[in-house]
């Protein structure tokens, strides 16, 4: 699967641009704060119906614009043409529409264009708290199990009308509470379930990908799956605590407190990995993301895009990563840079075609690579 074009209007700091791409790789080179970044930002919203930071969509209105628009044409690995139109105007609902149909459950879109964004931004997946970790986990699971998805937010929708009602001064309807109860049990079954079964077919992908990224095959690396939901059915935990939870003022257990402990020689690569190891690990994390998606794509192999990497990384890993991009197993791939020079040494090692682009205050040109 390919985005063939991509039409954006008054996205971010990007007026307006039409652009037709290389099924293979494109190329965005520019200094910081031109508009490589809401490009790569523009391909995500089309796929995940949000932009990749999450911000709220109002929040993406180009300075003094009253709506936006990104509309997206693929071709997918059979053959078949896929239009996708999303649009927000301020102080309304964002719409999307495929091939000129109403989406009436934006999460019945999601994973329809599968894709992995890998930025520096990532290095959080290491530092970060335990959500960082969590929100990877969905950002995969979404993408291919629409069930999951379904489950996710309606989790998410009860532990927020548990947590309100825990904080009422006055008592709640204990009625209610046992509702929403055993709709969190019933949920977070499922959650703990599909992520479980993730990790399992995960770990093996992450581990190829990592010995292939680092060069060496002694350090042993695992990432562990902790969850509440190893200890059985949510609905005894929130039953024994929920007078406690009254004085806190939220729910103490469930998917919500879920994390993935990532280690390196038995330690957490957070306190033991150099830095160098640190990005090498991040990174093999989302590439065995993509390759994991693309194990379930049917017909649809994801875009992958990488934004602003190599200028974070060394020279050594940025060659690994050259060498492991350029496998057939990818399909069409976006690159952001600072250098256009950085790019012209390093697009040849890749191999394959490429388009590139100079993006300038919010211009997108093409240029002759």
């Amino acid at each position: 699967m390919y985005l063939r074009e991509l039409t954006i209007t008054n996205y971010r700091n990007i007026e307006a641009a039409s652009l037709s791409f290389s099924p293979f790789i494109n190329c965005f080179a520019g200094d910081n704060g031109m508009g490589k970044t809401n490009v790569l930002d523009a391909i995500y919203f089309l796929s995940i119906c949000r932009g990749h930071s999450a911000v709220r969509d109002a929040d993406n209105l180009r300075h003094g614009a009253s709506c936006f628009v990104i509309e997206g044409d693929y071709e997918f690995d059979n053959g078949g043409q896929h239009h996708v139109f999303c649009g927000y105007k301020q102080g309304g609902r964002k719409t999307v529409k495929t091939d000129g149909k109403d989406v009436k459950k934006l999460s019945s879109h999601v994973g329809q264009i599968p894709l992995v964004m890998i930025s520096p931004d990532d290095s959080e997946l290491i530092t970060g708290g335990s959500e960082c970790r969590r929100n990877f986990m969905d950002a995969v699971l979404i993408q291919h199990d629409a069930a999951y998805l379904d489950a996710l937010i309606r989790y998410e929708r009860s532990l927020k009308q548990r947590n309100s009602l825990l904080k009422q001064e006055e008592g709640f309807d204990a009625g209610l509470m046992d509702v929403l109860e055993e709709m969190m049990d019933a949920d977070a079954a499922k959650i703990y379930e599909a992520r479980e079964k993730f990790v399992q077919d995960f770990v093996p992908l992450f581990l190829k990908v990592y010995r292939q990224l680092s060069g060496v095959e002694t350090e042993e690396v695992g990432i562990v799956y902790e969850s509440h939901g190893s200890r059985g059915p949510l609905l005894k935990w929130l039953r024994d605590w929920r007078e406690k939870e009254c004085i806190v003022g939220y729910s103490l257990h469930g998917p919500h407190k879920d994390d993935l402990l990532f280690q390196l020689q038995g330690h957490a690569v957070k306190r033991e990995a150099s830095q160098g190891q640190q990005k090498t690990f991040f990174i093999a994390l989302k590439l065995a993301q993509y390759l994991y998606l693309k194990e379930r794509g049917e017909y649809r192999t994801p875009l992958l895009l990488l934004d602003d990497l190599f200028d974070k990384l060394d020279a050594g890993r940025v060659e690994c990563l050259i060498r492991f991009v350029s496998q057939t197993d990818f399909g069409q791939i976006f690159i952001t840079d600072t250098s256009r020079v950085h790019l012209e040494d390093i697009l040849p090692k890749i191999g394959r075609p490429y388009f590139l682009f100079d993006v300038k205050n919010g211009v997108v040109l093409p240029q002759m690579a």
